[in-house]
């Protein structure tokens, strides 16, 4: 413990992930001894929003997880460097919006670009809405390397969350169109100066009507996602009308009370780990401080 102390006090303010590297001892122990050692300092940021697991009773649960919050989204220092890490903290939210600001206009880019020269074009942008969900929407975007799920390559930390969804399409344009978003899916993982993963879905607007039900995991992670979604590009109307859908079926008020127990959770988390027996099992690491898959899935 005084060891981490000594750390702070001659290479500090650090990361979790850069204070992780200079001791021997692994996430979790590093990230209670942080939180139980007085003389240490510690300052977050970036924003705690919902996500829906399966591995919790409800499904409520906050992202980033505990152990992802601490490795990149938060400054430890000791009580004497105090200012020190308020000022890393505010440039460590500085960097991460710059970094959610980027990607948005790379999305943008790329679907605007990809529509326009597509043999389709006048009908998809009358009749489809693009629109971006996860880590950018809520400016918590990361650039730390990681391997895409079905190639194992390195991308540049979160993915590109696009939602499309489609009103009176025919399925030969749907076809055509999700054809190009692949190509382009796999030109933006491949390129060795963009590295960027892009998970999409494409939907038509009854498929939406059937998710606004609400009744199972599935589709409460389609709705979810709609609802965080912002505008990207296409049809502005159904952009809108979308938006309708989701407040006359009542689901922010749904997500709202889901966040809320979602907050209950993350404090019921954290009293635990703070109290919990070294070293967890794998059950309790994965209800209570991390998540397999730091990424959404998108129905």
């Amino acid at each position: 413990m005084e060891n981490i102390l000594e750390i702070l006090e001659t290479k500090g303010p650090l990361t979790g992930k850069e204070l992780l590297q200079e001791t021997s001892l692994d996430s979790f122990a590093l990230w209670v001894a942080c939180n139980r050692i007085k003389e240490i300092f510690i300052e977050t940021v970036g924003k705690r929003y919902l996500r829906l697991d399966r591995q919790i009773e409800g499904y409520a649960r906050l992202s980033p997880s505990i152990m992802r919050e601490f490795y990149g989204y938060t400054v430890i220092g000791s009580r004497n460097q105090s200012e020190a890490v308020r000022q890393k903290a505010r440039a460590l939210q500085n960097e991460i919006r710059e970094i959610s600001k980027k990607k948005f206009a790379l999305a943008q880019k790329t679907i605007s670009q990809l529509v326009e020269t597509h043999e389709d074009v006048e009908i998809i942008k009358k009749n489809a809405c693009f629109m971006l969900a996860g880590d950018v929407v809520y400016d918590m975007a990361h650039a730390e390397p990681r391997p895409e799920t079905s190639t194992g390559e390195l991308v540049k930390g979160s993915d590109l969350d696009i939602v499309v969804v489609l009103e009176g399409v025919s399925e030969k344009v749907q076809r055509r169109l999700e054809e190009a978003i692949y190509a382009q899916k796999y030109k933006l993982l491949v390129n060795p100066a963009i590295r960027e993963e892009v998970d999409y879905i494409i939907k038509d607007l009854s498929r939406v009507r059937e998710q606004l039900k609400f009744i199972d995991f599935k589709s409460m992670v389609a709705v979810k996602i709609l609802n965080e979604a912002i505008f990207l590009y296409g049809s502005i109307e159904l952009y809108n009308k979308i938006k309708i859908m989701l407040k006359q079926a009542s689901i922010p008020k749904k997500i709202r009370s889901l966040e809320k127990e979602a907050q209950r959770n993350r404090q019921n988390a954290e009293t635990y780990l703070l109290k919990a027996q070294y070293p967890l099992s794998n059950e309790e690491a994965m209800k209570f401080f991390y998540t397999t898959e730091e990424k959404e899935e998108i129905f």
